[in-house]
C-alpha cells in the first residue's frame, strides 16, 4: 500500500500569475487532481494513501495524514492560501516525520537484526514548489537545511531524516508571466537547479524544471509510473575493473559512471498475497555485540559493494533465496553489455563479518538470462560455505550429520551475523531439517537495546497518538498590535487646521512650496497587525499591581503614564471597541460556534409561519423543508401533495379540480377584485334590513364558494374595467383604523399586489411563443394611481424588449396608450 504524500508550497511567493491567468498555487492543485486521475487508472491504486502538508508549523503544516478520509484531504487541498515563509526544510522534517511516525510500532526497521527488503512501506513524496530563495525567520538561506531536532522517538537510530523506501520528487514551477513565442523544447524534463534538488537525488528521486503545461503534464505522467513498490540501495565497486571482452572497446581509466549507482531494486508483491515474501536480511554495516548498551546509528541506503570478479551462481534445491530487479542504470547497462548471464558479481558490506573489514558474500549480481535486466540475489550470508555444506547433508548424508559435517557447520555459524538465526532455522524447517539449530541461540542483542527499543516502541505510540489528535486543528492568530483608524479629519483624529505643518501644507498646494513627503494611510492598513519582536509580552489588565514582576514595574508605570495622559485623544478602556466586532475573514462564515455560544432564543410568537434558520448571511432565508412551490412561486406550509401536479391552466386531474389552498402571504388570486373601504365611524351602526356579523374567515370562505358557483367550479374569471383594484385574499385592511394608517395599508398593500404581478407577468414574457392574453389579463389588474401604472407599463415594455418580443411590444404600446387616453377622456369629463 504506497503512501503519496504532498508537499505544497503555500509561502507568499506562490500567489504569482502565469500567463494563463492563474496563480501557482492554483497550478499546484490541479496538479495534485491530475496526478490522481492518472493514477486512478491503476488497479493497483485502491490501496493508496494520500496525505497532504504545506509550510505551515507542527501541527497545523499536517492537513491530511493517517486517518484523514479521501473527502477531508480534497477539502484541505481546495482550502490552501499562500501566505507565508518559504520553509522548506521544515515542512520537509514534518513530512519525513510523519511517514516515520509507526514504523517503531510495526518494528518494520528491524534495527540492530538486518534490513529486511520485504519488509517496507513504500511512500512517494511530491514537493511542488516555485523554486524561490528559502526564507524562515532567521533570513534567506542558500542551501537547504533540515532541523536536528525533532520529537519523534527514534530518530537518533538513523542518520538521515527518511528511509530506504522513501524517495522526494520535486516539481518545480517556472511558468512566465509572458507567454513565450520561442517553441517549447522537445524530449525529456530537464532537472532544475533550486536547494532541493540535491535532497531528490539522495534519497533516490529527482526534480523537474516545469515551464509550461504541457511538460507538467509530461511529469506528472512520469512520477506516475515512478510508484513501484522498492527500497533503494547504493551499490559501489570494490577490487579492480573486469577485463575487457572480446570485440569491446577498451575501458577508460579512472570512476566510471557505473562504479557507484545509487538506485531502487524493485520488491515485487506475491500475487496470492498481495504481500511481499523474503528470507533473508541485508546484513548490517556492524558486527553485535551482546555487551554494547547501545546500537551505532545506520545509514538510510545500505552500502552495498560488489566485487567485479566473474563467479559462478550458487542455487540449491529446497534452500530458499531472493530475488530483486536493478532498477535501469549505469550499473545495469554495463552488466548487460557484457552478455554474460551464467556468470555473476558477489556483493557485500563492509563491517558486516567480524574478523573481515569487506565481509563476507550475501550474495550477487546477475545478468537475466534473456539479457533484458540484472536482478540481486540475497543468499544466506557467507553463502560460498554454507551452500555447499547443506548440498552434502541432502545428498551425502540423507539429512544425518556426522561429527565432522557438525564441526564445519559449528565453524560457520561463528562467522554468521546472529541476528541470522532466525532466518536459517526457518530454511533449514523448509528443507527438512529442523533440529540442526538448539532453541536457545541468542539473536545478538543486549538486554539494555531489547528494552530500550520496546521503550522507543512505546513512545512513538503515544507520539503518534498525540499528533493524530492534534491534525485538524486550527492555528491561533499571533498576537500583534492592530492598525485601527480613529476616524476625524486628519492623521490621529487630529483636524488640518490644528496640524503644525498646516501652514506648509498651504503652500504646498498653491505651489509656494515643494510638496511635503508622503505620509501613510492609517485607511490603507485597516486589519493589518503589527508582528511583536517579543512573542511572550502579554497584555495587561492593569486591575492587579501586584501581578506585575518587579523588573517590569518603571516600564509598567511609565505606559500607565502615558495612557493616563493621552486620554483627551483615547479614552482609557480596558479593551478597544473595534476589537470586540473585528473577526478575521476566514472566520466570519462560521457562525455555528457563535450559535452555540449564544443564549436559548424565545419561542416564535407564531409557531405556524416558517421557522428563520438564522440571521446570518440572508436575514430572510426560510426552512424550505415544510413548503410547497407551485408555478408561480408561491409556498404553502404543510405535507406535501404526492398526487400529480395539474398541468397547465384550468387543467383538472381525472378525479376532478385540485383543491384550493390557501395562501401564506397576499399572492395573487385572479378574479378577486374589491373597492378600498372607506373609513368606518367611531360607533357602527347597522343600516340594512338584514344584519349579520361576519369572521374574517366566514367572509373569505363565502366569496371563494360564490367564486367557485359563478365559474362552474373552475378558476375565477377576473371582472371589471381597468380602474378595478385586485382583492388581497389571505388578509383584508382592518375596518378600524385612522385615515393616515388606513392610507399606508392600502399602499403597502398595493406595493406587494404590484410586484406579484410583475413577477408573473415576467414568467409569461419568457415563455415561448405568442400566447399574450394572460399577460394583458394581469395588465389590467395593476393598482395604483395612473402615474404608477404609466411606470409600471414602461417596465414590463423594456422587459420585452429585453427577450425581442416585437409583437408583444406593439401591443403593449397601443395598450399604454389607450389606458392614457381614457385618463385624458376621464379628466376632461370630471373638469366638466
Amino acid at each position: 500500500m504506497p503512501v503519496l504524500l504532498f508537499l505544497i508550497d503555500t509561502s507568499a511567493s506562490m500567489n504569482q500569475r502565469t500567463h494563463l491567468g492563474t496563480s501557482y498555487l492554483d497550478i499546484a492543485k490541479g496538479a495534485v487532481e491530475t496526478f490522481m486521475k492518472l493514477r486512478g487508472r491503476d488497479p493497483a491504486s485502491r490501496g493508496d494513501r494520500y496525505m497532504l502538508v504545506n509550510y505551515e508549523d507542527v501541527p497545523f503544516g499536517i492537513k491530511a495524514g493517517w486517518k484523514e478520509s479521501h473527502a477531508t484531504f480534497m477539502t484541505e487541498l481546495r482550502n490552501l492560501q499562500a501566505a507565508g515563509l518559504t520553509s522548506i526544510g521544515t515542512s520537509l522534517r514534518t513530512a519525513f516525520d510523519l511517514l516515520n511516525l509507526n514504523r517503531l510500532v510495526t518494528g518494520i526497521d528491524n534495527y540492530g537484526q538486518g534490513r529486511n527488503p520485504f519488509f517496507l512501506e513504500p511512500a512517494i513524496i511530491i514537493a511542488i514548489t516555485d523554486g524561490n530563495k528559502l526564507t524562515s525567520g532567521g533570513g534567506v538561506q542558500d542551501e537547504l537545511h533540515l532541523p536536528l531536532n525533532t520529537p519523534l522517538p527514534g530518530s537518533e537510530l538513523t542518520k538521515e531524516p527518511f528511509r530506504w523506501d522513501q524517495r522526494l520528487f520535486a516539481l518545480v514551477l517556472r511558468i512566465a508571466g509572458n507567454a513565450s513565442v520561442e517553441p517549447e523544447p522537445l524530449g525529456g524534463v530537464p532537472p532544475d537547479d533550486s536547494p532541493i534538488t540535491p535532497m531528490c537525488e539522495v534519497t533516490g528521486g529527482r526534480s523537474y524544471s516545469v515551464f509550461s503545461q504541457r511538460m507538467l503534464n509530461q511529469c506528472l505522467e512520469s512520477l506516475v509510473q515512478k510508484i513501484q513498490s522498492g527500497v533503494v540501495i547504493n551499490f559501489e565497486k570494490t577490487g579492480p575493473d573486469p577485463p575487457p571482452l572480446e570485440d569491446a572497446e577498451v575501458l577508460k581509466s579512472g570512476p566510471q559512471t557505473w562504479h557507484c549507482c545509487h538506485k531502487l531494486i524493485y520488491v515485487r508483491p506475491n500475487p496470492k498475497t498481495g504481500v511481499p515474501i523474503g528470507h533473508w536480511p541485508i546484513p548490517e554495516a556492524f558486527w553485535p555485540d551482546q555487551n554494547s548498551p547501545t546500537l551505532p546509528p545506520r545509514s538510510a541506503h545500505p552500502h552495498v559493494r560488489f566485487s567485479c570478479l566473474d563467479s559462478e551462481p550458487m542455487v540449491i534445491d529446497k534452500v530458499p533465496f531472493d530475488k530483486y530487479e536493478l532498477e535501469p542504470s549505469p550499473l545495469t547497462q554495463f552488466i548487460l553489455e557484457r552478455k554474460s548471464p551464467h556468470t555473476c558479481w558477489q556483493v557485500f558490506v563492509c563491517n558486516s563479518a567480524k574478523y573481515s573489514d569487506l565481509g563476507q558474500p550475501f550474495g550477487y549480481l546477475k545478468a537475466s538470462t534473456a539479457l533484458n535486466c540484472v536482478n540481486l540475489f540475497v543468499m544466506p550470508y557467507n553463502y560460498p560455505v554454507l551452500l555447499p555444506l547443506l548440498d552434502d547433508l541432502i545428498k551425502v548424508h540423507k539429512f544425518k550429520p556426522t561429527i565432522k559435517w557438525r564441526q564445519s557447520f559449528e565453524n560457520y555459524l561463528k562467522t554468521m551475523p546472529p541476528y541470522y538465526i532466525g532466518s536459517l532455522r526457518k530454511a533449514l524447517r523448509i528443507m527438512g531439517a529442523p533440529n540442526l539449530l538448539a532453541d536457545n541461540m541468542e539473536y545478538g542483542l543486549s538486554y539494555s537495546v531489547v528494552t530500550y527499543l520496546k521503550k522507543l516502541s512505546q513512545q512513538s505510540k503515544m507520539e503518534y497518538d498525540r499528533l493524530i489528535a492534534l491534525i485538524g486543528k486550527k492555528q491561533v492568530p499571533e498576537a500583534g498590535i492592530k492598525v485601527r483608524w480613529r476616524g476625524g479629519g486628519g492623521l490621529g483624529g487630529v483636524s488640518l487646521a490644528q496640524r503644525r505643518d498646516f501652514i506648509h501644507q498651504l503652500l504646498s498646494l498653491s505651489g509656494e512650496a515643494p510638496p511635503p513627503p508622503t505620509e501613510l494611510n492609517p485607511k490603507e492598513f485597516q486589519g493589518f497587525q503589527l508582528a511583536l519582536l517579543n512573542k511572550d509580552l502579554k497584555p495587561q489588565s492593569f486591575r492587579n499591581p501586584y501581578d506585575i514582576p518587579r523588573s517590569h514595574l518603571l516600564d509598567q508605570l511609565s505606559r500607565m503614564r502615558r495612557n493616563l495622559l493621552n486620554t483627551g485623544v483615547c479614552s482609557l478602556r480596558g479593551q478597544d471597541s473595534d476589537q470586540l466586532h473585528s473577526v478575521p475573514i476566514a472566520q466570519m462564515g462560521n457562525y455555528q460556534d457563535f450559535l452555540k455560544a449564544a443564549p436559548q432564543p424565545l419561542r416564535d410568537a407564531d409557531p405556524e409561519q416558517p421557522k428563520r434558520l438564522h440571521t446570518f448571511g440572508n436575514p430572510f432565508k426560510l426552512d424550505k423543508k415544510g413548503m410547497m412551490i407551485d408555478e408561480a412561486d408561491e409556498f404553502v406550509t404543510g405535507p406535501q401533495n404526492k398526487g400529480k401536479r395539474p398541468g397547465g391552466d384550468g387543467g383538472n386531474m381525472a378525479g376532478g379540480g385540485p383543491k384550493r389552498r390557501r395562501c401564506m402571504s397576499p399572492l395573487l388570486r385572479l378574479g378577486r377584485a374589491y373597492t378600498p373601504p372607506v373609513t368606518p365611524p367611531a360607533s357602527p351602526r347597522p343600516t340594512g334590513k338584514h344584519t349579520h356579523t361576519h369572521t374574517h374567515e366566514e367572509e373569505q370562505q363565502q366569496a371563494e364558494e360564490e367564486d367557485e358557483e359563478e365559474n362552474g367550479g373552475g378558476p375565477a374569471v377576473p371582472f371589471g374595467d381597468e380602474g378595478a383594484e385586485l382583492m388581497l385574499v389571505d388578509q383584508l385592511p382592518p375596518r378600524y383604523l385612522s385615515p393616515t394608517a388606513l392610507k399606508k395599508h392600502i399602499a403597502m398593500e398595493t406595493t406587494k399586489v404590484n410586484n406579484e404581478l410583475r413577477t408573473l407577468i415576467t414568467k409569461e414574457i419568457r415563455r415561448p411563443g405568442r400566447h399574450y392574453e394572460r399577460i394583458f389579463l394581469l395588465l389590467k389588474q395593476i393598482q395604483g394611481t395612473l402615474e404608477t401604472r404609466l411606470i409600471f407599463l414602461q417596465n414590463i415594455i423594456k422587459e420585452a424588449a429585453r427577450f425581442k418580443k416585437r409583437v408583444l411590444i406593439e401591443q403593449l404600446e397601443n395598450f399604454l396608450e389607450e389606458i392614457h387616453n381614457r385618463s385624458m377622456s376621464l379628466n376632461h369629463v370630471d373638469s366638466l
